[in-house]
């Protein structure tokens, strides 16, 4: 699983870089064909039916309720932004019970680019009508934080296992192991 994520996120980027876009979905099946054949797997329809079954139910930590329900107190607008396309964000945050805390979901089909392309982060910025500097991304993926900061946003990293600060460059200026830890950062930062 770990290295059909790599993977996706490589080649979503590399589609970027080269003006070319597919949606997530379709590039999520073609990545997993690909690593089947370089571990010399088969792959039935019925298996990738299945990987994408799973895929779209997956369900949230357990962590992120707290944190949402703590930053919905505090007052702050939420949306979503994901490589995902809309329709398939919507019932996973609604399958997740949890599309309730968020004002929109805003997705890259819109744009035809992958994060962290600048331009996804100033189009979520102009969407809320706002400027980069007031918006702060929080994620579980060092690329994703990266994309933000470019793009002058605020970013905070909940390091979930297996991943880690990059040590190189402008660093998220809250990192915590839980959700809900990093969402008391952040209401405490706002104050």
């Amino acid at each position: 699983m770990r290295q059909w994520f790599d993977q996706q996120i490589l080649y979503s980027q590399a589609l970027t870089l080269s003006g070319r876009y597919v949606d997530f979905g379709t590039l999520a099946v073609a990545v997993l064909k690909m690593v089947a054949q370089t571990r010399e797997v088969e792959l039935s329809c019925d298996d990738i039916d299945e990987f994408m079954t799973t895929l779209n139910a997956l369900p949230p930590h357990a962590d992120v309720v707290p944190a949402l329900e703590m930053l919905a107190r505090a007052g702050f607008r939420m949306v979503t932004l994901s490589n995902s396309p809309k329709e398939s964000s919507e019932r996973a945050l609604t399958r997740a019970g949890i599309r309730q805390y968020f004002e929109d979901v805003y997705s890259v089909d819109e744009i035809g680019q992958f994060k962290p392309a600048r331009s996804v982060y100033d189009e979520a910025a102009e969407r809320l009508c706002t400027e980069n500097a007031r918006l702060r991304l929080f994620a579980a993926h060092v690329w994703d934080t990266i994309g933000a900061q470019a793009a002058g946003c605020a970013a905070a990293l909940v390091m979930r296992p297996c991943n880690a600060p990059l040590p190189l460059g402008e660093q998220p200026d809250i990192m915590e192991r839980t959700l809900d830890s990093l969402a008391d950062r952040i209401i405490a930062s706002d104050c």
